[in-house]
Protein backbone atom coordinates (compact mmCIF):
# COMPACT_ATOMS: atom_id res chain seq x y z
CA UNK A 1 0.00 0.00 0.00
CA UNK A 2 1.37 3.42 -0.91
CA UNK A 3 2.04 6.12 1.75
CA UNK A 4 -0.66 8.46 0.45
CA UNK A 5 -3.23 5.70 0.92
CA UNK A 6 -2.52 5.76 4.68
CA UNK A 7 -3.19 9.50 4.65
CA UNK A 8 -6.50 8.99 2.85
CA UNK A 9 -7.55 6.28 5.31
CA UNK A 10 -6.60 8.52 8.25
CA UNK A 11 -8.58 11.47 6.88
CA UNK A 12 -11.65 9.28 6.23
CA UNK A 13 -11.41 7.81 9.75
CA UNK A 14 -11.20 11.27 11.34
CA UNK A 15 -14.17 12.50 9.27
CA UNK A 16 -16.24 9.47 10.29
CA UNK A 17 -15.35 10.01 13.94
CA UNK A 18 -16.30 13.69 13.70
CA UNK A 19 -19.60 12.82 11.98
CA UNK A 20 -20.36 10.25 14.68
CA UNK A 21 -19.79 12.82 17.43
CA UNK A 22 -22.04 15.36 15.70
CA UNK A 23 -24.80 12.75 15.35
CA UNK A 24 -24.51 11.85 19.05
CA UNK A 25 -24.77 15.52 20.02
CA UNK A 26 -27.90 15.97 17.87
CA UNK A 27 -29.42 12.82 19.35
CA UNK A 28 -28.80 14.13 22.88
CA UNK A 29 -30.29 17.53 22.03
CA UNK A 30 -33.43 15.88 20.61
CA UNK A 31 -33.75 13.61 23.65
CA UNK A 32 -33.51 16.64 25.95
CA UNK A 33 -36.22 18.37 23.90
CA UNK A 34 -38.54 15.37 24.20
CA UNK A 35 -38.01 15.15 27.96
CA UNK A 36 -38.71 18.89 28.42
CA UNK A 37 -41.70 19.07 26.06
CA UNK A 38 -44.34 18.34 28.71
CA UNK A 39 -43.00 20.80 31.29
CA UNK A 40 -42.55 23.54 28.67
CA UNK A 41 -45.89 23.04 26.91
CA UNK A 42 -47.14 25.62 24.40
CA UNK A 43 -45.74 29.12 24.39
CA UNK A 44 -48.07 32.13 24.50
CA UNK A 45 -49.09 33.31 21.05
CA UNK A 46 -47.82 36.67 19.84
CA UNK A 47 -50.82 39.03 19.59
CA UNK A 48 -51.72 40.26 16.13
CA UNK A 49 -51.24 43.84 17.32
CA UNK A 50 -49.11 44.15 20.46
CA UNK A 51 -49.54 47.93 20.36
CA UNK A 52 -46.96 50.67 20.33
CA UNK A 53 -43.71 49.95 22.13
CA UNK A 54 -43.39 51.48 25.61
CA UNK A 55 -39.71 50.60 25.71
CA UNK A 56 -37.46 49.71 22.78
CA UNK A 57 -37.13 48.24 20.33
CA UNK A 58 -33.53 47.51 21.20
CA UNK A 59 -31.36 45.02 19.36
CA UNK A 60 -29.09 42.23 20.47
CA UNK A 61 -28.70 38.47 20.56
CA UNK A 62 -31.23 36.16 22.19
CA UNK A 63 -28.86 33.74 23.91
CA UNK A 64 -31.56 31.24 24.85
CA UNK A 65 -33.79 30.18 27.69
CA UNK A 66 -33.10 27.95 30.66
CA UNK A 67 -35.26 26.23 33.22
CA UNK A 68 -35.22 28.52 36.27
CA UNK A 69 -33.26 28.74 38.48
CA UNK A 70 -30.56 26.65 36.76
CA UNK A 71 -28.52 28.96 34.50
CA UNK A 72 -27.08 26.08 32.46
CA UNK A 73 -30.17 23.87 31.89
CA UNK A 74 -30.90 25.09 28.39
CA UNK A 75 -34.38 24.64 26.93
CA UNK A 76 -34.25 22.38 23.87
CA UNK A 77 -37.93 22.37 22.82
CA UNK A 78 -38.51 23.50 19.24
CA UNK A 79 -36.53 26.66 18.49
CA UNK A 80 -37.28 28.20 21.91
CA UNK A 81 -33.69 27.69 23.07
CA UNK A 82 -31.99 28.66 19.79
CA UNK A 83 -29.72 31.69 19.65
CA UNK A 84 -30.81 34.37 17.22
CA UNK A 85 -30.55 38.08 16.51
CA UNK A 86 -33.40 39.81 18.32
CA UNK A 87 -35.28 43.08 18.61
CA UNK A 88 -36.83 43.30 22.06
CA UNK A 89 -39.51 45.72 23.14
CA UNK A 90 -42.01 46.20 25.94
CA UNK A 91 -45.66 46.80 25.07
CA UNK A 92 -48.78 47.43 27.20
CA UNK A 93 -49.52 43.73 27.56
CA UNK A 94 -46.04 42.20 27.49
CA UNK A 95 -42.56 41.86 26.09
CA UNK A 96 -41.94 40.93 22.46
CA UNK A 97 -38.73 39.17 21.47
CA UNK A 98 -38.80 39.45 17.66
CA UNK A 99 -36.12 36.95 16.62
CA UNK A 100 -34.59 36.79 13.14
CA UNK A 101 -34.43 33.25 11.75
CA UNK A 102 -36.52 31.82 14.61
CA UNK A 103 -40.05 32.20 15.91
CA UNK A 104 -40.95 35.28 17.94
CA UNK A 105 -41.49 34.96 21.70
CA UNK A 106 -44.28 36.79 23.53
CA UNK A 107 -43.96 37.22 27.30
CA UNK A 108 -47.24 38.47 28.82
CA UNK A 109 -46.73 41.02 31.63
CA UNK A 110 -48.64 38.94 34.17
CA UNK A 111 -46.17 36.07 33.72
CA UNK A 112 -43.01 38.12 34.37
CA UNK A 113 -41.55 37.37 37.80
CA UNK A 114 -38.21 39.22 37.50
CA UNK A 115 -36.08 41.28 35.12
CA UNK A 116 -32.44 41.48 36.11
CA UNK A 117 -28.92 41.53 34.75
CA UNK A 118 -26.64 38.49 34.96
CA UNK A 119 -23.23 37.44 33.80
CA UNK A 120 -24.20 33.94 32.60
CA UNK A 121 -27.08 32.05 31.06
CA UNK A 122 -27.59 29.11 28.72
CA UNK A 123 -23.90 28.32 28.46
CA UNK A 124 -23.03 31.95 27.68
CA UNK A 125 -20.71 33.63 30.18
CA UNK A 126 -20.23 37.38 29.97
CA UNK A 127 -18.73 40.19 31.98
CA UNK A 128 -20.64 41.53 34.96
CA UNK A 129 -24.21 42.51 34.04
CA UNK A 130 -23.62 41.55 30.41
CA UNK A 131 -27.02 39.90 29.93
CA UNK A 132 -30.58 41.11 30.44
CA UNK A 133 -32.52 38.15 31.87
CA UNK A 134 -36.31 37.92 32.03
CA UNK A 135 -37.74 35.28 34.37
CA UNK A 136 -41.28 34.36 33.49
CA UNK A 137 -43.84 31.61 34.03
CA UNK A 138 -45.01 29.58 31.04
CA UNK A 139 -48.70 28.57 30.74
CA UNK A 140 -47.62 25.10 31.94
CA UNK A 141 -46.44 26.65 35.24
CA UNK A 142 -42.72 26.14 34.54
CA UNK A 143 -40.50 29.14 35.16
CA UNK A 144 -37.81 29.97 32.60
CA UNK A 145 -35.10 32.57 32.29
CA UNK A 146 -34.79 34.11 28.81
CA UNK A 147 -31.58 36.02 28.18
CA UNK A 148 -30.58 38.78 25.80
CA UNK A 149 -27.13 40.16 25.17
CA UNK A 150 -28.04 43.68 24.10
CA UNK A 151 -26.04 45.68 21.59
CA UNK A 152 -26.52 48.72 23.86
CA UNK A 153 -26.24 47.71 27.51
CA UNK A 154 -27.05 51.23 28.67
CA UNK A 155 -30.78 50.37 28.27
CA UNK A 156 -30.59 47.60 30.91
CA UNK A 157 -31.24 49.90 33.91
CA UNK A 158 -34.39 51.22 32.22
CA UNK A 159 -35.65 47.64 31.86
CA UNK A 160 -34.74 46.51 35.38
CA UNK A 161 -36.27 49.67 36.92
CA UNK A 162 -39.51 49.16 34.98
CA UNK A 163 -39.88 45.71 36.57
CA UNK A 164 -38.26 46.51 39.94
CA UNK A 165 -41.49 46.05 41.93
CA UNK A 166 -42.15 42.60 40.41
CA UNK A 167 -38.52 41.57 40.89
CA UNK A 168 -38.46 42.74 44.53
CA UNK A 169 -41.70 40.89 45.28
CA UNK A 170 -40.29 37.68 43.77
CA UNK A 171 -37.05 38.05 45.76
CA UNK A 172 -39.03 38.54 48.98
CA UNK A 173 -41.08 35.40 48.27
CA UNK A 174 -37.91 33.40 47.57
CA UNK A 175 -36.24 34.71 50.75
CA UNK A 176 -39.31 33.80 52.81
CA UNK A 177 -39.42 30.31 51.29
CA UNK A 178 -35.69 29.85 52.06
CA UNK A 179 -36.22 30.99 55.68
CA UNK A 180 -39.17 28.61 56.06
CA UNK A 181 -37.12 25.75 54.62
CA UNK A 182 -34.23 26.58 56.97
CA UNK A 183 -36.54 26.70 59.98
CA UNK A 184 -38.10 23.37 59.01
CA UNK A 185 -34.66 21.80 58.62
CA UNK A 186 -33.58 23.10 62.06
CA UNK A 187 -36.80 21.80 63.56
CA UNK A 188 -36.19 18.31 62.10
CA UNK A 189 -32.62 18.27 63.42
CA UNK A 190 -33.84 19.02 66.95
CA UNK A 191 -36.41 16.22 66.79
Amino acid sequence: MSPWMYDVILVVAVLLLWLGLVLLALRGWRRRGRSQAESIGDLPAVPADPGAPLRGPATGIYVGSTLAPAWATRVAVGDFGDRAAVEYSQHDAGILLARHGASDIWIPNETVTAVRTENRLAGKVMTRDGLLVIRWRLPSGTEVDSGIRGDDKSVYPEWTQAYAEVTDRTRAELDEAARDAGAEKTKRKKS
